[in-house]
């Protein structure tokens, strides 16, 4: 398939209010599309189907799951692609500091009495669109963010959703599993000099703590790398990855239950941090702060029964796998307007003024590919 009949079949997809979702792992010239045959809404609440799962940041909500046997799957490979416009960038207007600027505070507040070690707090930022269409800022956010998960999820009755998210949740391929803790937010300079405080580091080292202990009683040999500067687009992280190995007797979802939402994106302890964000952020997340990506897939893998003789002694591995992002750097497209979701970590040494301007600077990664 072409690149040009690739976007030509998801343009008649889209055309046809049919759901469907397009994404790039990060990292990967591969674009893989799922073209669900009909608009029925398909949920999952134990994870146990295969297909494209979009789940919301409170799993108490419908978990949209793209069916892989109700599905069309179309891929291509490419570096970059085509985009016959010429755009300038989009500047946000961001409003709200007063009511952002209260909510952090009162969220300081709440970890200084001892109630929460980190609360992730959030806001989201509306901006009037005359006509654009999905599958171009697709497009932008896949050339313009290499080191991201890009999509773009549709469906009828649920919305229409585009970002570029460089969080990984976690990926298991048969037993094992990877996930990442990653925190701390700088913007990212060609020649400035990267250097992270010490509540960045303790903002990461909480996730850290916190993930481990979490899949503690679902994983053995549980391993944790070194703590790492990573770039995502216009912004730069801290990334630690953990390895480890699912216990036979555990399931998918209790890995997720296990996992979601993780203090990156809630906070921690996790259930109270919750509860703070529901009760206070005065709006609804909907799918922000959620999770996105293959659910169940199949995977054939070569491997060498010995070493010494490996042209008659290969076969064949089947292995189950599933790959499932952190859906940030997120906005929804309705009502000829784009809803752009930003937040940020609060700990103890939180500055609000700080914390504003992080969410100032996050915009920026979706401003860059509207006009």
């Amino acid at each position: 398939m072409t690149q040009d009949s690739f976007f030509e079949t998801l343009e008649r997809q889209y055309q046809n209010q049919l759901p469907f979702v397009v994404y790039s792992r990060a990292i990967n010239s591969i674009i893989k599309c799922c073209l669900q045959k009909n608009d029925v809404l398909h949920k999952t609440s134990g994870f146990t189907e295969s297909g494209f799962v979009f789940a919301p940041f409170d799993l108490s909500n419908n978990t949209i799951i793209l069916p892989k046997d109700e599905c069309e799957h179309h891929t291509i490979e490419i570096s970059d692609i085509d985009v016959e416009e010429d755009f300038k960038r989009m500047s946000i207007e961001n409003t709200g500091k007063a009511e952002h600027i209260q909510l952090v505070t009162k969220g300081i507040d709440a970890i200084k009495t001892g109630r929460l070690s980190k609360v992730v707090l959030s806001r989201k930022v509306e901006k009037d669109l005359e006509n654009i269409n999905p599958l171009t800022i697709f497009k932008r956010l896949f050339n313009t963010y290499k080191n991201a998960m890009v999509y773009c999820w549709y469906h009828p009755k649920v919305g229409l959703w585009l970002g570029a998210t460089p969080e990984l949740l976690f990926k298991v391929e048969g037993k094992q599993l990877t996930t990442i803790s990653l925190a701390g937010t700088q913007p990212y300079t060609v020649d400035g000099e990267v250097t992270w405080t010490h509540k960045e580091y303790e903002e990461q080292q909480i996730v850290t703590d916190y993930i481990t202990k979490q899949i503690a009683p679902h994983a053995d040999d549980i391993t944790v790398s070194e703590v790492e500067t990573v770039r995502a687009g216009n912004l730069l992280h801290l990334k630690t990855y953990i390895h480890s190995r699912i216990k036979p007797e555990h399931s998918l979802k209790s890995v997720i239950e296990a996992l979601h939402p993780t203090p990156a994106v809630c906070g921690f302890p996790k259930q109270t941090s919750k509860d703070f964000i529901l009760s206070n952020e005065n709006y609804n997340r909907e799918y922000y702060t959620g999770f996105l990506g293959e659910l169940n897939l199949k995977t054939t893998k070569t491997r060498n029964a010995n070493r010494r003789n490996v042209e008659n002694n290969a076969y064949a591995v089947v292995k189950t796998y599933s790959n499932f992002y952190v859906n940030l750097r997120c906005m929804q497209l309705k009502d000829h307007k784009a809803i752009i979701y930003v937040g940020g970590g609060i700990t103890k040494d939180s500055n609000s003024q700080n914390e504003w301007e992080e969410t100032v600077n996050k915009t920026k990664t979706i401003a860059n590919v509207l006009s």
